[in-house]
C-alpha cells in the first residue's frame, strides 16, 4: 500500500496502535495496574480479574476459532486454532493456579478470606510455558470447552462466578463481530487482547511485584513467547490488511477502538469488583 506521493503507507497496525495509544498509557496508570506492581492491589479485586478472565477466555477462544475458520491460509488457520486451545488450556491452568495461591474455592466449596498463603515462593508460582510446541491441538474438543466452563466456574474470596457486565458485554462484542464481519474485522476486534497484554507485560516485567502471586501472572505475560505470539497476529493483521479497501479497513479499525476500550473497562470493573446493579 502506497500513498498519494508514492512513498509507502505505514502498515495498517501503525494506525490502529495510534488510534488508541492514550487508552494503553491509561491502562498502565490504572490503579489496577500500578497496584499490581507495588503489591497493594487488594487480592479480592485480583481474584475478581481472575475470574472474570476465566470467563472472557471462554468466549474469546470461540471467537478466535471462528476467525481462525475464515483465515486466509492454511497456516493462518493453524495458528489462530492453536491460539484458540491455548486459551482454553494453558492460561485456563494458570487460572486456577492463581485462584489456588489466593485460597479461592470452587463455587462448591465454602468461601475463605482475602489472604493468600503466607509460605508462597516465587518458585512456586514459575511462569507457564508459553512456547508454540506446548500449545494444545489446534482442534477445540467440546471436554476443552467444558474445562474452561468449569475453570470459570470457580469463585473468588468473598465473591461469586457471575459473569459481570463488562464480562459479558465485552464478548458479546467480540462473538458478534467475528460472526458477522469479515475476517480482517474480526481480527482486528481480538487483536487487543493480544497486544495490550503484551504491552503491558513488557512494561511491567522491568518492576515485576513484591506479591508472589502477582510476579507470576507478570511474568507470563511479559514472556518473550507471548510477546511472540502478539507479534505474529500484528503481522497478520498487516498482511491481511494491505489489500483490504479503505471502508472495511474502516470498520476493523473502530472494532480495534472498542475492544482496546474493553481492555480499560475490563481492569477497572476488577479493580471496582463489579457486579450487576439489579439482580
Amino acid at each position: 500500500m502506497t500513498a498519494t506521493d508514492g512513498t509507502p503507507s505505514p502498515p495498517f497496525s501503525a494506525r490502529l496502535w495510534a488510534s488508541t495509544e492514550h487508552v494503553y498509557e491509561a491502562i498502565l496508570a490504572h490503579p489496577f495496574l500500578t497496584g499490581l506492581t507495588d503489591g497493594s492491589l487488594p487480592r479480592a479485586a485480583f481474584a475478581h480479574f481472575v475470574v472474570q478472565d476465566a470467563h472472557y477466555l471462554r468466549d474469546y477462544a470461540r471467537a478466535l476459532a471462528i476467525c481462525a475458520a475464515k483465515a486466509p491460509t492454511e497456516d493462518d488457520v493453524r495458528a489462530l486454532a492453536n491460539d484458540a486451545a491455548e486459551a482454553v488450556a494453558a492460561e485456563q491452568d494458570m487460572h486456577a493456579d492463581l485462584l489456588d495461591a489466593l485460597g479461592g474455592p470452587t463455587s462448591d466449596g465454602p468461601t475463605s478470606d482475602d489472604s493468600a498463603p503466607a509460605d508462597l515462593a516465587p518458585a512456586d508460582l514459575a511462569p507457564a510455558d508459553l512456547a508454540p510446541a506446548d500449545l494444545a491441538p489446534a482442534d477445540l474438543a467440546p471436554a476443552d470447552l467444558a474445562s474452561a466452563d468449569q475453570e470459570a466456574s470457580r469463585t473468588p474470596p468473598g465473591g461469586v462466578a457471575t459473569v459481570a457486565p463488562t464480562t459479558r458485554a465485552y464478548t458479546s462484542y467480540l462473538l458478534a463481530t467475528v460472526y458477522g464481519g469479515s475476517f480482517l474485522e474480526g481480527l482486528a476486534a481480538v487483536l487487543p487482547c493480544y497486544w495490550i497484554y503484551a504491552r503491558v507485560g513488557a512494561r511491567l516485567l522491568a518492576d515485576s511485584s513484591p506479591d508472589p502471586v502477582y510476579a507470576r501472572w507478570i511474568a507470563a505475560y511479559g514472556d518473550p513467547a507471548f510477546q511472540a505470539v502478539a507479534d505474529r497476529v500484528v503481522a497478520l493483521i498487516d498482511r491481511v490488511g494491505a489489500d483490504a479497501s479503505a471502508p472495511e479497513l474502516a470498520r476493523a479499525a473502530e472494532h480495534f477502538v472498542v475492544t482496546a476500550r474493553y481492555e480499560w473497562m475490563f481492569w477497572d470493573a476488577a479493580w471496582r469488583r463489579e457486579t450487576w446493579p439489579i439482580e
